[in-house]
């Protein structure tokens, strides 16, 4: 065989090896993250997958038909990841359609709206084909945290216990007639009333009768203070990993759950404290979904928890970040926040859904005032967190990260301590530690209140 004929058949194999490669993706693995926000599915496979779908509304279903690939045993997996209390999958059938497409069709338990889209190969990724199913009707997060202070209010009346306060809104409303309800929409209403004019007293109308809520010496308008703890990375984003293994997003998730406990049996002035979690599960949260959930509990303060991680073992100590107008304040301040702000990347940000650009224009609203207040809670924050641990900056830093940059809330980013110090790995996964930490941080938003009375502050909706 000559020459040529070598490079023609050459050529003739890499024509059929490139359709033979469409028709032969191998599927590495699958992955599913239930939460209440929504359900995630990943199907990762070596090759770039074309896909078709199709919802139907009675029952609730998705069809996925998948082109290219044959059923293999990763793939049959699926079915069995698929955990009973997921909230919005009821479950999945998965068989091969036709010769080169597999159909996937997912029973859900609930109305969705679903996002199917494909991401390149990032990080410790390959090719992702990525559904995420959200629920029609989403969850309301303020009339959550409102109505679990309310039947705590119920509580204390039934056990004829003196309300040690009457919070959360300040609007003037009438009485109820018996057998109405209260509606998400009208108690966040009242909600961002009661931020907004100061009133002090209100009647909250349940189905028998109103609730009164307000203070009954006529003092100082009461209301809950919300905390946004937003624990870092999540689901398809592990974060960084310490050299015991140990994933960023699991230790920050439990610091999280130790913090949201201290700040609901605090009282700051009287006033009641709520902490409200950008995820309480193991699942992604895009940056900006972590700005915009803040905003819709109108959250007092946004704390976002991390652990970080450098090329050596050596760096130690926790650091805090405030948002930056202009330039980091240091070359370190600055390579944090490129980092953090890839998040989306590896956690798998659907860049072709509608309000992406909104969403991102909003993380261009941040005001000086709000730098200001930041800076000052993260002063708080080391003073406290300095006497429990190692500082690795004695300053509160700053730099453009994505998740400070809600323009009307004081947000810090906390680094708890080097996940890639072996050390430092070993104190995050120690209770005692974890404890300590939490109670550090709790010390802080203390502090800072002290000096920041939440009530002296005008509030934008």
């Amino acid at each position: 065989m000559n020459r040529r004929e070598l490079v023609q058949g050459g050529a003739l194999v890499l024509l059929l090896g490139a359709g033979q490669l469409a028709r032969g993706a191998s599927i590495v693995a699958v992955r599913v993250w239930p939460a209440a926000d929504y359900s995630r599915v990943t199907i990762e496979s070596d090759t770039l997958l074309s896909f078709t779908q199709r919802f139907v509304a009675d029952p609730p279903r998705l069809a996925l038909d998948v082109q290219g690939i044959q059923l293999n045993p990763a793939l049959k997996e699926l079915v069995a990841k698929v955990v009973p209390g997921d909230p919005t999958i009821r479950g999945v059938r998965v068989g091969q359609f036709s010769a080169d497409v597999v159909r996937m069709v997912f029973d859900l338990k609930q109305p969705v709206a679903p996002q199917v889209f494909t991401l390149a190969p990032v990080a410790a990724y390959r090719h992702r084909l990525v559904l995420d199913l959200y629920p029609t009707q989403a969850p309301d997060p303020l009339a959550d945290l409102i109505a679990e202070r309310l039947n705590e209010q119920t509580v204390n009346a039934l056990l004829d216990r003196p309300d040690p306060l009457a919070d959360l809104i300040a609007q003037k409303t009438t009485k109820t007639p018996k057998g109405s309800s209260v509606t998400s929409s009208s108690i966040a209403a009242s909600v961002s009333s009661t931020r907004a004019s100061g009133q002090n007293s209100t009647q909250i109308p349940n189905n028998q009768n109103t609730l009164p809520v307000g203070r009954a010496n006529g003092q100082a308008t009461d209301r809950l203070i919300i905390i946004a703890l937003d624990p870092g990375h999540g689901g398809e984003d592990p974060g960084a990993i310490g050299p015991g293994g140990t994933r960023e997003k699991d230790v920050v998730l439990k610091l999280a759950h130790r913090l949201r406990e201290r700040i609901n049996r605090t009282q700051v002035n009287g006033n009641t404290m709520r902490a409200f979690l950008t995820r309480d599960s193991d699942f992604f949260v895009p940056l900006h979904v972590r700005v915009d959930k803040a905003r819709r509990v109108q959250a007092d303060l946004l704390i976002s928890l991390h652990a970080d991680a450098f090329f050596t073992p050596n760096p130690q100590g926790a650091s805090v970040f405030a948002l930056s107008q202009g330039g980091a304040s240091s070359a370190a301040a600055r390579w944090m926040a490129a980092k953090e702000n890839k998040a989306d990347l590896v956690g798998g940000l659907n860049v072709h859904a509608k309000d992406v650009q909104v969403k991102r224009a909003l993380l261009d609203m941040s005001t000086s005032a709000q730098i200001r207040d930041s800076l000052q809670l993260g002063s708080a924050m080391l003073g406290a967190i300095k006497q429990v641990g190692k500082l690795h900056k004695p300053r509160v830093e700053q730099a453009g990260f994505a998740v400070l940059k809600a323009p009307d809330i004081p947000s810090v980013l906390v680094e708890a301590a080097f996940i890639s110090n072996p050390d430092e790995e070993a104190k995050l996964n120690s209770d005692a530690y974890q404890d300590q930490l939490a109670d550090a941080l709790m010390r802080g938003m203390e502090g800072y209140f002290a000096k920041n009375p939440p009530l002296a502050r005008s509030r934008s909706v």
